[in-house]
């Protein structure tokens, strides 16, 4: 049976490799791990078809190491005693770590990754997992201080269409055809920025010519074909991510009958309902933040809730909140403001906290003036004390500006009322 043109057209060395140019270009720090053949455990986070599976393959090879690879859909602990048991009977004197791949390793319980602790610690294996969530949500804190974490991105429009054209004119089966690409937008607009999609439905497309005819690939044809095998592109949760941010897109926009549908595609689409929540609550606090805070409560509550009932019934909890949340008054103010912060801190560098709102927990500190003339707030009428806590070079600078709905309108007053014309309140 033929292979698929996206594992066809797997690349087997970095040179080959296409993207996270930040990570494996010339002089990045996970090339540079490999080339001086000394690489740690690490874990690879990143969205479908950036070339996670691709990128642990190659360093293998490259290093020539013993490969060892577990999917933790279908693997349990057992599978996991049994390939450590195979890699230490792969160790010889001096000779290099096996490495261990795991796809999905977000899916792997604690117990399953506790199991891999012990081959970690001992160097028994050097450990290369793949997720697409959060390390920080998914893999326990003792195997995440023991790896690095590096973050793939997605392909750039430049990236996908150079996979495009590569696997035309490298690929065995389709440079004996005539295809010239004359449009990529629907090629690219199907992929979703996923490489291994984008090479399927290349594929898909090609498969529609004989050998030795003329194939023009233009965005009708694609977006017609697509249509006719639409089932493709459900499977295994393809539309993952698609469906993730149409649920979102519709709380923030404030339909909470396009939100509680988008929720149902991903119920009956058997997605994980703690990855539903977390959207669910980051949207609380980045969508509707301080003209409702009792969203970040609902949310979180919801979170924990589903967790400690779920499915079916956690359906109703889900629902419950993503409704609540629809249906709130919308602001972005937090959000912006921690934007803003960030960039200042990254433009003006560590300044210098003032002195009068630094701890003094030393003598010494006591004698440089460490919290001399700090004022406490709730001595002061009103719990409001008129003192500089911003560093000398940004006073004045405002970075959380409320927005027009009535909670932060009252907020607005408020900060108006305490630091008259300072911030522009």
């Amino acid at each position: 049976m033929m292979k698929p043109l996206a594992e066809r057209m797997r690349p087997q060395n970095l040179d080959d490799y296409i993207g996270q140019t930040h990570l494996v270009g010339e002089g990045a720090v996970l090339r540079k791990a490999i080339e001086s053949g000394n690489i740690p455990s690490f874990i690879l986070w990143g969205p479908p078809g950036v070339g996670k599976t691709t990128l642990a393959s190659i360093i293998a090879n490259q290093l020539q190491r013993p490969f060892h690879s577990l999917s933790a859909i279908n693997s349990g602990v057992k599978d996991i005693r049994e390939t450590i048991e195979k890699a230490k009977n792969q160790q010889f004197f001096n000779s290099p770590n096996p490495i261990l791949f795991i796809d999905e390793i977000h899916r792997f319980s604690k117990s399953q990754q506790d199991s891999l602790l012990g081959a970690v610690e001992r160097g028994i294996i050097t450990l290369i997992g793949a997720t697409t969530e959060n390390p920080s949500f998914e893999v326990i804190s003792a195997l995440l201080s023991r790896s690095q974490v590096y973050v793939l991105q997605h392909l750039s429009k430049e990236e996908l269409i150079s996979l495009v054209d590569t696997a035309i004119v490298k690929d065995y089966y389709l440079k004996e055809k005539d295809i010239e690409v004359k449009e990529y937008d629907a090629l690219l607009m199907y992929s979703g920025g996923d490489g291994r999609k984008l090479l399927n439905t290349l594929e898909l497309v090609a498969n529609e010519v004989s050998k030795g005819e003329k194939l023009i690939i233009t965005n009708a044809l694609v977006k017609d074909l697509i249509q006719q095998n639409i089932v493709i592109y459900d499977k295994a949760g393809e539309a993952h991510y698609d469906i993730a941010s149409a649920l979102i897109k519709s709380i923030r926009g404030s339909d909470p009958n396009a939100a509680v549908y988008y929720l149902a595609r991903m119920i009956e689409g058997g997605e994980d309902i703690k990855f539903i929540a977390r959207r669910l609550i980051i949207s609380a606090s980045e969508d509707i933040g301080m003209a409702n805070p009792n969203a970040l409560l609902m949310a979180t509550t919801a979170f924990q809730a589903a967790q400690a009932i779920g499915l079916p019934e956690a359906r109703i909890i889900l629902s419950q909140a993503t409704v609540y949340l629809a249906t709130s008054p919308k602001s972005n103010s937090s959000y912006m403001a921690i934007n803003k912060a960030q960039a200042l801190v990254r433009e003006t560098g560590n300044l210098p906290v003032p002195l009068q709102i630094r701890n003094a927990p030393t003598k010494l500190m006591k004698n440089l003036n460490y919290g001399q003339g700090y004022q406490y707030a709730h001595d002061a009428i009103g719990n409001f004390a008129d003192m500089e806590f911003m560093p000398e070079e940004i006073i004045g600078k405002k970075l959380f500006d409320p927005s027009a709905n009535a909670t932060e309108q009252k907020i607005r007053e408020r900060l108006r009322q305490n630091w008259k014309e300072k911030y522009g309140y």
